[in-house]
């Protein structure tokens, strides 16, 4: 049996190879995922549709990494919800005690952590 392969919605993706969201995006491939960018002013990143929004996108959601501003973040806190993911990486940068906090309320299964990180990799070398 083939284990599934693992989904990651990227919020705060960027097209732009010097930011955390878009080494996230290169990294999660690298290590075999399956990267949806969330990012409602692109199209596209690293050759990979874009979407607007994360309730865009058409599959089941095993993490979430945000790369955006906490008080932008807040605003979105539902959306993560609706998605049902195992596991939500509040990046450094990306989090505050208040975001946190709710997310946790939330029930989201919220961590501070660097997703890159998690996955044996390190920004630097992307």
């Amino acid at each position: 049996m083939t284990e599934k392969q693992k989904t990651v919605a990227i919020i705060g993706a960027s097209a732009d190879q010097t930011k955390y969201g878009n080494k996230s995006v290169r990294a999660h491939i690298k290590q075999g995922w399956k990267v949806f960018p969330v990012n409602p002013k692109e199209t596209e990143i690293e050759g990979l549709p874009a979407f607007k929004s994360i309730l865009d996108i058409p599959e089941k959601i095993d993490r979430i990494s945000v790369y955006l501003p906490p008080k932008v973040s807040i605003n979105l806190l539902d959306d993560f919800k609706k998605v049902a993911p195992s596991e939500v990486f509040f990046n450094p940068g990306a989090d505050s005690p208040e975001l946190i906090e709710k997310a946790i309320a939330k029930g989201l299964p919220a961590a501070v952590a660097c997703s890159i990180i998690d996955l044996g990799e390190r920004a630097d070398d992307y």
